[in-house]
């Protein structure tokens, strides 16, 4: 046990310093892969899918390596904060990790503050298709981020262990797609 603690601080470790075990690699324009898994919202649990979110805007997919870990708490709650501004938008954010189901009832009430939905990729599917599995410490995803606009298309990707910039750079590319969309009824 105190190797794979040792071995998880120093995969942590690497990414604080901004040596990230995934990239992101699903590039803007790329087709989202769909998923559907069992989320939670509240701490009631449903089934989830992209296909059904993207039919009411876009959807913001952030996965995360751990709930209840410092920086995935951190993203959590500015996330929901930021809820507000997405619904403004039109656009739905799902926070994806590969934690079981009754844990992430309990992550989606305290971190997530009942504003969002988070889903369980137990089996680590998702995050392989979306190129966010941490190759270091595997069980876990990387911090990975993508606005996808309502066509399935991805609008931006980021990556990085630090939560700082996640929110922010998923707020712009919704924001721009929502620009570009509204030229685009006014023609």
């Amino acid at each position: 046990m105190r190797v794979h603690k040792s071995f998880a601080c120093l995969a942590l470790g690497l990414g604080l310093l901004g040596v990230s075990s995934a990239q992101a690699a699903l590039a803007p324009g790329a087709r989202a892969p769909d998923f559907s898994a069992r989320a939670t919202l509240g701490g009631k649990e449903f089934d989830a899918s992209l296909a059904a979110m993207l039919k009411k805007g876009p959807v913001v997919v952030y996965f995360y390596p751990a709930a209840f870990t410092s920086g995935c708490t951190v993203e959590a709650h500015d996330f929901a904060e930021a809820v507000p501004e997405f619904e403004k938008l039109g656009a739905h954010v799902i926070g994806v990790s590969e934690d079981g189901i009754a844990k992430l009832d309990k992550f989606s009430v305290s971190a997530c503050q009942s504003k969002f939905p988070v889903a369980s990729d137990a089996d680590g599917t998702i995050a392989h298709a979306y190129d966010a599995a941490m190759m270091l410490l595997p069980g876990h995803a990387s911090r990975t981020s993508y606005a996808i606009a309502p066509n399935g298309t991805i609008l931006a990707a980021y990556n990085a262990m630090d939560p700082d910039g996640h929110v922010s750079r998923m707020l712009d590319a919704v924001k721009a797609w929502a620009s570009t969309a509204a030229h685009a009824n006014q023609g």
